[in-house]
């Protein structure tokens, strides 16, 4: 759902908003975090292979007046195009990651998060997920465009 929203995105909303919610932001933030939150913990973390830099935190830290398309030399993404392949690798290597996590353990694996278990770590990174995949939605209904609802995922 998160990918429809930012294929079916207009590109004056795409590029619309304030700092931080810039729409194009709201959807780079929710992939990033999916990605970082699927792993057993931070030392676990693999940066994206399609990209060569990873370094998130300047990007939020110090954002300026940034465009999508004009980031930082070090931003992690730069296009719509790039975002939806974010998301098409985060799908392709949820079910070998997750099957491969301790989910008993009592280690959330995010150090800013502090200790509660890494099943509810899991289980809020999928609220995080709706929440910002229902403000991208509610931007785009504003518009008269719905995306599709998907209530399972087609395993064919």
């Amino acid at each position: 759902m998160l990918a429809d929203c930012v294929r079916k995105c207009p590109d004056d909303l795409w590029t619309a908003g304030a700092y931080p919610r810039y729409t194009w932001r709201i959807a780079f933030h929710t992939a990033f975090f999916t990605h970082v939150y699927l792993v057993q913990n931070e030392s676990a973390y693999q940066p994206w292979p399609d990209r060569t830099k990873d370094v998130y935190e300047e990007m939020w830290a110090n954002p300026g007046d940034v465009e999508p398309y004009e980031l930082p030399d070090t931003a992690p993404v730069a296009s719509r195009d790039e975002i939806l392949r974010f998301i098409e690798f985060i799908d392709s290597i949820v079910d070998s990651v997750v099957d491969g996590l301790d989910l008993d353990t009592e280690d959330s694996g995010v150090s800013w998060y502090g200790p509660f278990g890494k099943l509810s770590h899991e289980m809020m990174t999928i609220g995080h997920i709706n929440y910002h995949v229902g403000q991208l939605s509610e931007l785009l209904m504003a518009r008269g465009i719905d995306i599709e609802w998907v209530a399972k995922k087609d395993r064919h």
